[in-house]
């Protein structure tokens, strides 16, 4: 197919056998699921997904790749391919045609550079889910998975909505071609109900993300030099005094509990 690898989509596909039964195993996929998958490259995954699953939508935003899913998918009659952008989707209207609304599963092997808005756009949209479970950088799976030097927005928004669980790592030649680290598996399932309760989940989560987009400022000045965030200087200074933090507290100090506090 004259394909060429590239990197702009973070291209490399996984070929290994073993890790695609783990990823199937890790997620639960039954008969009884719809699974999404986000980028299926050139359907090495897809074919595994589409043996344990009652349904796969999968969604790929690379066009040089539709003629080979085509060739590679041929055999199944339950895979339904969509070129196109998953974050440009409207994913809960998807889940709704696909899937009467019921939740999904989602599986997808994420490129590094496009992995905390995928996450965050799978549950801040509010997509029936009942579990994501995603390959990614493995530091990337340290991260969600404990607070760790890296500790931050992505890590605060996976305990908030869901309970993560490292499935298995993955070194870097189970691909093609191979990435430059090595790589994880991580379940992200769902919860209920979240472990904090605010009144404004979008509100809590525009704070934690100016609070975290400067790192070297204090909370303060990282909330006052927020675009998403319309308060005054002195009503942010009054409010992190109110919640009793100091005037210099920076926001990788906090936790959950306190920036759901604070919000």
């Amino acid at each position: 197919y004259e394909f060429c690898f590239q990197k702009k989509f973070g291209q490399n596909f996984l070929i290994d056998g073993h890790v695609l039964d783990k990823i199937i195993a890790g997620a639960g996929v039954t008969k009884d699921d719809m699974v999404l998958e986000i980028g299926p490259g050139i359907g090495t995954m897809t074919q595994y997904l589409a043996e344990a699953a009652g349904k796969v939508v999968a969604v790929e935003i690379d066009r040089n790749l539709l003629p080979i899913l085509q060739e590679t998918l041929a055999d199944y009659d339950n895979v339904k391919v969509i070129h196109a952008d998953v974050l440009s989707l409207d994913l809960e209207k998807l889940v709704q045609e696909e899937n009467g609304g019921r939740p999904i599963k989602v599986v997808a092997n994420l490129p590094y550079y496009i992995t905390t808005p995928i996450i965050m756009a799978l549950f801040e949209q509010h997509v029936p889910l009942a579990n994501v479970t995603v390959m990614v950088q493995k530091e990337v799976a340290d991260r969600m998975k404990s607070g760790s030097k890296d500790y931050g927005a992505l890590s605060l928004a996976v305990q908030y909505y869901a309970e993560p669980y490292i499935v298995a790592n993955v070194p870097c030649n189970c691909f093609m071609p191979r990435p430059n680290v090595d790589s994880a598996v991580i379940r992200l399932t769902r919860y209920e109900e979240p472990p904090v309760q605010v009144k404004d989940e979008k509100m809590l989560f525009k704070i934690i993300r100016a609070s975290f987009n400067q790192r070297r400022k204090t909370l303060q000045n990282g909330l006052n030099n927020s675009s998403e965030l319309n308060f005054t200087k002195d009503q942010i200074a009054a409010a992190i005094a109110e919640a009793g933090f100091s005037p210099s507290v920076r926001g990788e100090a906090l936790t959950l509990e306190q920036f759901a506090k604070l919000t």
